[in-house]
């Protein structure tokens, strides 16, 4: 694919991955849907693989890469059936990200939310300009920092996401790590 038209793509993509996000922040029917969804917490392991194809195409610098894999990431949260069963530490944890979604949204909740974007942007710096060691810091930095939140704000329910977030980063930091390997084999070669 020609640079013009990854770009466009791409574009496509990120346009897309925004409409979903402001149809699900303020959509009601939407947004219990999704969450009801999101109950199964398969979404939240798959969430934090969609990390490795993100810096690999950010790598190779191809947008519709990039933005396809954004999207993916959003899409997963409501990919799996709700679940039949549900974990109460589960049932809690998301309440409490519910009601912190679509609560009054303060200058502080503004600041905060703005880590995500943040997180995005020096994920994909990172891996554009292939500073494996900043990569890494900003991968570990937001894990930490996303179950520090989910303890601060969720209290004992944020333990919930202990789990998938140590598998997100294991995977995350073994995927990249494999594929950094193999490419710097490839390039002496």
């Amino acid at each position: 694919m020609n640079k013009k038209t990854d770009f466009i793509v791409g574009m496509i993509f990120a346009i897309a991955a925004l409409i979903l996000i402001v149809l699900f922040l303020t959509n009601d029917t939407f947004f219990n849907w999704a969450f009801e969804r999101h109950h199964n917490i398969l979404s939240w392991y798959i969430r934090p693989l969609f990390i490795i194809p993100m810096v690999i195409f950010a790598f190779k610098k191809s947008f519709t890469g990039i933005f396809a894999s954004i999207f993916a990431l959003f899409t997963s949260m409501f990919w799996f059936p709700a679940p039949d069963v549900k974990n109460p530490q589960v049932l809690e944890f998301l309440a409490f990200e519910m009601d912190y979604l679509k609560g009054t949204w303060t200058a502080q909740k503004i600041v905060i939310s703005l880590a995500v974007p943040l997180f995005f942007f020096m994920l994909l710096t990172a891996a554009w300009k292939r500073n494996w060691k900043w990569l890494l810091s900003v991968i570990i930095g937001a894990a930490v920092l996303k179950f520090l939140w989910s303890i601060a704000f969720g209290g004992e329910a944020g333990m919930s996401i202990l789990k998938p977030a140590l598998f997100g980063l294991i995977l995350c930091i073994a995927g990249l790590s494999y594929f950094f390997r193999k490419y710097r084999h490839a390039d002496k070669n």
